[in-house]
């Protein structure tokens, strides 16, 4: 596969606002989807054998959509200067590594997990896939390193060792 030379080019303003748009209208279409599946199969399905806890998990369900949507359209709202010209697009809902990349995750893993409830009501428990990752975040990033690193004092002497034994080798040669 043949390299495109130079720079990579970078997304524009209007590119980044549309992009976002879109990004944003299918993530409700996924939310609005996977409410209308789970509601219709409970409501003419199985709406004898509901339960409390048929109606209060989705209520959570809704509770993670709205954060997790809000917060998503809340980084993509773009700036205007008072002549309506566009200052910024906002941020890149799908650039690589980014927190509404862990949103889009959160939505995505919420709407499998409602719609999988229609076959037994255990799928909800990959909901705590979610805090899970967060923990495995948290500590690949900041945790695990902050209690891992070697003291600088254990790391000289190694050092100083290895460089006794690199002067010998270089003695025993000459």
């Amino acid at each position: 596969m043949a390299y495109p030379k130079g720079k990579v080019g970078t997304k524009g303003k209007k590119q980044i606002m549309e992009e976002n748009k879109a990004t944003l209208k299918f993530y409700i279409r996924i939310i609005l989807g996977a409410n209308a599946i789970y509601a219709a199969v409970n409501l003419v399905v199985f709406y004898s054998s509901s339960t409390f806890w048929t109606w209060m998990m989705p209520v959570f369900a809704l509770a993670v959509y709205f954060g997790s949507y809000r917060f998503m359209s809340s980084m993509a709202k773009p700036v205007y200067a008072e002549d309506e010209s566009l200052l910024d697009g906002g941020t890149d809902l799908n650039m690589e590594q980014g927190m509404a990349e862990h949103l889009k995750d959160i939505i995505l893993l919420t709407a499998i997990a409602q719609v999988l409830t229609i076959i037994t009501s255990y799928f909800w428990y990959l909901l705590l896939l979610a805090p899970a990752r967060a923990v495995h975040l948290l500590w690949v990033t900041f945790l695990g390193p902050w209690f891992l690193t070697e003291s600088p004092s254990a790391s000289e002497e190694v050092n100083e060792k290895k460089q006794r034994r690199q002067e010998r080798r270089q003695i025993r040669k000459f």
